[in-house]
């Protein structure tokens, strides 16, 4: 593997800013860089699961087991490119596409892991409904003070694998631009079916913030850590802080080993987060104000180990009485049902349009599970305290703008390739 400083440039940096830019160019400048080594899928399908989102078996794990997300994602936003309900020809096309990717490259973090998801406009072509046991409202406002764009695409594609070049080639065969995909033909693509509206990039990982720091929101003095793996400083996903994926699996129905998948483009503004904060200050926003006042976040959160630990924190209105600011973690606990938090979160950083931002994407069995969840990080109803306003002095509020939000289903594996809304 090429040096990480060959050319002025680290090798991370570089294939970061390739994902970014997409295209055959930006995929062959990445592999002069990565150089992979990567075998093929398998022949026979049938091992993989039903679940598309069961991805932590084959992850990467930390020293504490907590799972790491692939470095490098790919968000594809999708229009079926035919008016009304889809062709079985579309169908069998677009599950041919699919399969290319799994034939292609072993389903693990160092090779390729992807799920395709569809909004609730998509199931407005047919006649009959969803099931009650998928809950899939459009997309709303979730706090007073936000006003977001609404995406409304029919289809979502998550690309994401520790290689920039992976997620690159497999974004170009699912779009009809490469004949062969790690050596297996490409026979069909998406291209074929849809329209691609819209593109969105990211990053998570130990290294990858501090090396794309040089965007707005950030501030220009290296602040973001080096061993940061996202823009705000702090280890995320520790495995009890996560729900499990049996959690999130919708439990009946036809849509049985689904899920529901909530994805907001959120941009940051750092500049006070680093300008004005100290560590303690930051540790006390991010997760509460008993953890910077024991000492129990060291860096960037590696002393926790397993959990943030937020069963330790102060009530909330005590906490906002003792020291006049509540933690955002102290706050999205609230949220757990018999203890056990209710979202599984797969998020990533982007510098998308020059800008610091985080496209939040959590998995869920109903969205009112993201919605509970949400509103308890406004804490608008839970702190009676004129320290606390609804974005001062209130865990990360004043630092995190919603700028896009997003619901989709994410069907099974049997009916991921454009499901009716009534497969029974």
């Amino acid at each position: 593997m090429p040096s990480n400083t060959s050319r002025g440039v680290s090798r991370r940096a570089f294939v970061k800013s390739a994902v970014a830019i997409g295209g055959a160019s930006a995929l062959s400048a990445c592999l002069d860089r990565e150089e992979p080594d990567i075998p093929r899928g398998p022949e026979d399908l049938s091992s993989i699961p039903q679940r598309q989102f069961a991805w932590n078996e084959v992850l990467a794990t930390d020293d504490a087991n907590n799972h790491l997300g692939p470095r490098h994602r790919v968000l594809l936003y999708l229009d079926y490119a035919r008016s009304g309900t889809p062709s079985e020809r579309d169908r069998q096309r677009m599950e041919q596409a699919l399969r290319t990717l799994e034939h292609a490259y072993p389903r693990r973090h160092d090779g390729l892991l992807f799920t395709v998801s569809y909004s609730p406009a998509y199931f407005e072509r047919f006649d009959a409904s969803l099931p009650d046991s998928v809950d899939l409202p459009a997309p709303e406002p979730l706090s007073p003070f936000e006003q977001p764009e609404f995406d409304t695409p029919d289809a979502v594609v998550h690309l994401a694998s520790d290689y920039g070049s992976v997620v690159l080639a497999a974004e170009e065969a699912l779009l009809g631009e490469k004949d062969t995909l790690n050596g297996v033909d490409v026979e069909a693509s998406l291209g074929d079916v849809f329209e691609r509206a819209d593109r969105r990039t990211g990053f998570v990982g130990e290294g990858l913030p501090a090396d794309h720091q040089d965007v707005d929101g950030i501030p220009d003095s290296d602040s973001v850590p080096e061993d940061a793996p996202l823009y705000m400083g702090f280890k995320s996903g520790f495995q009890k802080n996560q729900a499990s994926e049996d959690r999130v699996a919708i439990g009946d129905g036809p849509f049985a080993d689904g899920t529901t998948q909530h994805i907001s483009k959120i941009r940051l503004r750092l500049e006070d987060w680093y300008g004005e904060q100290d560590h303690d200050d930051r540790v006390g926003e991010m997760f509460c104000p008993f953890h910077a006042e024991q000492n129990l976040v060291e860096g960037t959160g590696e002393s926790l180990g397993e959990s943030s630990r937020v069963d330790e924190c102060a009530e909330l209105n005590e906490s906002a009485r003792e020291y006049g600011r509540v933690g955002h973690s102290q706050k999205t606990a609230l949220a757990r049902e018999d203890g056990s938090p209710i979202i599984l979160r797969r998020d990533f950083d982007s510098t998308d349009g020059g800008e610091a931002g985080l496209h939040f994407l959590s998995l869920q069995r109903r969205i009112s599970d993201f919605v509970k969840t949400r509103e308890a990080m406004n804490a608008t109803d839970d702190v009676d305290s004129p320290a606390v306003r609804q974005r001062v002095n209130n865990g990360i509020l004043e630092y995190t703008f919603v700028r896009r939000r997003g619901n989709y289903l994410l069907p099974p594996r049997s009916l991921r390739a454009l499901p009716p809304a009534d497969p029974s």
